[in-house]
């Protein structure tokens, strides 16, 4: 009986793949026999990722690619590059994002709405948004030459739902001083699933099927504040373990989710059914 899930002979991109979450996106995919090519702009933080993928599965394809999503003549370069070698793209999870954190964040105004400015509203848009319309432009476009393909998008729970200001509060911080999960973050993500029922329609004759995962927030070691404020608004009373969305990328980006595309899975321990 056909694994459905097996993904031997096929190749993936994923971008940001050096990241907390890229690099568990990666294991993912190989546990399965991918071979994975990682985008990133942090040339330090890929080598390290490709040295503890490598340990991990020493007779697997792990590259690592520098490229800065937002531009178009990179990701188009990169195309370019890996038809020259006959390489062929089977599957690009866009995973690319800014995500500030406000645990490392002094107390200012500047995530603010108010406060908030033109130039870091550009630098976010243009990698998670731009950024994932461009890599699944240039490499679905590929695809569709190659004769079919898997986009899967990074999104969010607050894709669907409005983040809530108070989570983030922290004792002894003016209120006019407190972080605020910024405007770029929920554009962002609730633009990569309108981009994903764009692109499932537009390339459904071209064989390349196109979802989006919203995980919910994945426990890091953050301040413990902020964890009892989150949980208190997840029915499963916790965040997400960093390995508990393994299955749901194997299987969007696996034959066992064939007959599924244009649609957003929201995993996130229940908190946006409150």
């Amino acid at each position: 009986m056909k694994d459905l899930f097996d993904l031997t002979g096929r190749t993936a991109v994923i971008t940001g793949g050096s990241g907390f979450l890229g690099v568990q996106h990666a294991r993912s995919l190989l546990q399965k026999g991918c071979a994975v090519i990682i985008w990133d702009i942090n040339l330090l933080a890929m080598e390290e990722a490709r040295a503890k993928l490598s340990s991990e599965f020493p007779s697997q394809s792990i590259q690592i690619r520098e490229i800065d999503v937002s531009s178009e003549r990179e990701v188009m370069n990169e195309i370019m590059y890996f038809e020259s070698n006959s390489v062929v793209l089977d599957i690009l999870i866009n995973n690319a994002a800014i995500n500030p954190k406000f645990d490392n964040v002094s107390p200012d105004k500047s995530s603010h709405f108010e406060s908030y400015s033109i130039e870091t509203w550009n630098k976010e848009i243009g990698v998670g948004l731009t950024g994932a319309m461009l890599c699944s432009k240039h490499v679905g476009s590929h695809m569709a030459n190659k004769g079919g393909g898997v986009i899967l998008n990074i999104s969010s729970d607050l894709s669907v739902i409005s983040p809530d200001q108070r989570i983030y509060e922290r004792p002894g911080i003016p209120k006019e001083l407190q972080f605020r999960k910024p405007v770029s973050y929920s554009v962002i993500k609730a633009g990569l699933v309108g981009l994903t029922r764009f692109l499932a329609t537009y390339w459904a004759e071209a064989n390349i099927r196109v979802n989006s995962l919203s995980p919910g927030g994945v426990y890091e070691n953050q301040d413990s504040v902020f964890v009892e404020n989150l949980v208190s608004r997840i029915p499963m009373s916790r965040m997400a373990k960093f390995d508990e969305y393994v299955g749901a990328i194997q299987f969007l980006c696996s034959d066992a989710s064939e007959y599924m595309t244009g649609q957003n899975i929201v995993i996130d321990g229940g908190r946006t059914v409150w």
